[in-house]
This record gives C-alpha cells, sequence and structure tokens, in this order.
C-alpha cells in the first residue's frame, strides 16, 4: 500500500471512529455532564498517547521539544479539547449525523480558508468554483440533516 493510501484508510478509519465518538460522549456527557465527559475522554486519550509514545519511541523526549515549539503549534490540543466538548453537548441534541455533517461543513469552510491565505505555514491553494460549490453544498445538506 502506498503512502497516499494509506493517508486515506488512516482518514476514513478515524471518520468511522469519530461517528462512534459522538454518540458514546453523548451518552457519557447526558450520564455525568459535559464537561466531566471531556475531561475523561481527553485523559484516556493523553494516557493512551503516552503509550504508544513509549512503545513507539522508548522515550518522552519529543514532548519537551513540542512543548518548546511555538505556541500556535500547541493549539491543537486545546482545538481537541474544544471539539470533544462541542459533540458531547451536540450529539444528544441534535444527532449523531447532524453533528457530523456540521462538524464537517465547518471544517471545510476553515480549511480553504486555511489553504488560501497559507496559514499556520500550509502550502497555498487558492478558491475555485468547485470548492465553493462544494462547500456551499455541504452546508446544505449539513442543515438538511437537521431534519428528523
Amino acid at each position: 500500500m502506498n503512502a497516499t493510501a494509506f493517508a486515506a484508510v488512516i482518514a476514513a478509519t478515524a471518520g468511522l471512529g469519530g461517528a462512534v465518538q459522538i454518540a458514546v460522549q453523548g451518552r457519557l456527557g447526558d450520564r455525568v455532564g459535559a464537561i466531566e465527559a471531556m475531561a475523561t475522554a481527553s485523559l484516556i486519550g493523553a494516557a493512551l498517547a503516552l503509550v504508544v509514545l513509549l512503545l513507539a519511541r522508548r522515550s518522552l523526549a519529543g514532548i519537551g521539544e513540542a512543548v518548546g515549539s511555538p505556541k500556535w503549534m500547541l493549539l491543537g490540543g486545546v482545538m481537541s479539547a474544544f471539539i470533544i466538548l462541542a459533540i458531547t453537548v451536540a450529539g444528544p441534541r441534535i444527532g449523531v449525523v447532524a453533528t457530523t455533517a456540521f462538524l464537517i461543513a465547518a471544517q471545510f469552510g476553515l480549511a480553504a480558508i486555511i489553504d488560501r491565505f497559507g496559514w499556520f505555514g500550509v502550502e497555498h491553494v487558492g478558491f475555485t468554483w468547485a470548492r465553493v460549490l462544494g462547500i456551499g453544498l455541504l452546508v446544505l445538506g449539513a442543515a438538511l440533516t437537521l431534519r428528523r
């Protein structure tokens, strides 16, 4: 399997995991509270990440390097906590499909802006009518998922 196919499989697997995460986080949030559910998921994720890091690298030294990086590069952790909280709150209220649809539509919209302006050091990728139309259709699709 080449690198592109491997990356696509990993991304698709993460998408499957995301649907499960929305469903179970919502249930946990209903049971113990949204903030408690977010904290629990974050702690479990952190523990798993540390185990994987130790198994793969046999060291925690990379964490020191990461923390020493420019602070904007640590936004991934902040965004992770926000995403976990958001899906914990939204999932039980609008459903797994609608939560996923809005998350993806918003993600695509901001991703197009990040690409366009090359924010965070990514390669510049311009807007095209196809991109704008595709994102618009995603937003419309997300709105349609609210109908039960």
